[in-house]
């Protein structure tokens, strides 16, 4: 009974943590502002024209930042499943080839793998290839090495009984796998797959390097002209921040909605 009030006064302060937190930051930003002169805040203050631009500016790489965020994470998800299935198979062969693209793209750098496919690929296929199919070919295989990590655990961590109860109802591996393993594996990889996608999230900025107009390459370009990167780092920090804390609470929400919150299930016992 404890344990489960503990638990309950712990997701409630949850919110509590993120808002000290922001104010914090927030405090410390204002009083840098007014202890120093070095200081140039009015590049992305609301209440003049210019700053007002300049926020336009910036907030504007936000939708490519969540196109390409959902087009890697749709992508990596779809293909880190299939090649979970070759892990999960008696085969040797099988499982030789799932070990070998899981260790190999998921040890090399993403920012190595955007140049590599942006530089090589046209090369290799003569293919024209653009910077924002580039980036979401580099950052998809790179993000479906660890989905496939992640459903192959998933799966694995069904007890065997799930399995032999399947078996002795008649029911064939397809249909066995598809009404009672994935369901349940997906409930369970469901906060690693959610994590997975923060993670893509932050690493859109990588493919700001090859020219994508994302929230990144956005403030590149601003703190160039306007010689203030402080201040507009600042502020893409804060773009960052908001879209990453809004993704978490998403997900958060959706583990509560399927049960695979473990905190919550236990305060329900």
């Amino acid at each position: 009974m404890n344990n489960t009030i503990n638990i309950q006064t712990n997701n409630q302060s949850m919110p509590k943590f993120y808002i000290i937190g922001l104010v914090v930051i927030a405090s410390l930003l204002l009083s840098g502002c007014a202890s120093s002169q070095d200081w140039g805040w009015y590049v992305v203050d609301p209440t003049l024209k210019r700053g007002r631009i300049n926020i336009t500016f910036l907030l504007s790489g936000i939708p490519w930042t969540i196109l390409l965020t959902i087009c890697c994470v749709v992508i990596s998800v779809v293909v880190g499943f299939f090649i979970s299935l070759l892990g999960l198979s008696d085969r040797k062969l099988l499982v030789a080839i799932y070990r070998t693209y899981v260790e190999v793209f998921r040890s090399i750098p993403p920012l190595v793998s955007i140049f590599w496919v942006y530089y090589g690929m046209p090369i290799l296929v003569d293919i024209d290839l653009q910077p924002f199919p580039a980036g979401m070919i580099a950052l998809s295989v790179y993000g479906s090495a660890f989905m496939a990590e992640i459903f192959r655990g998933g799966v694995q961590s069904i007890a065997k009984g799930q399995f032999e109860a399947a078996y002795s109802l008649g029911l064939p591996y397809f249909n066995t796998m598809r009404l009672i393993v994935f369901p349940q594996a997906l409930r369970r990889a469901l906060p690693a797959i959610g994590n997975q996608l923060v993670i893509t999230l932050k690493m859109t900025s990588l493919v700001s390097v090859i020219g994508v107009s994302e929230v990144l390459r956005h403030g590149n370009e601003l703190a160039v002209t306007e010689y203030r990167p402080l201040e507009i780092y600042s502020f893409v920090a804060v773009e960052y921040l908001v879209l990453v804390l809004i993704v978490s609470a998403g997900v958060r929400k959706l583990e509560r909605k399927l049960g695979s919150d473990e905190r919550n299930n236990r305060s329900g016992e």
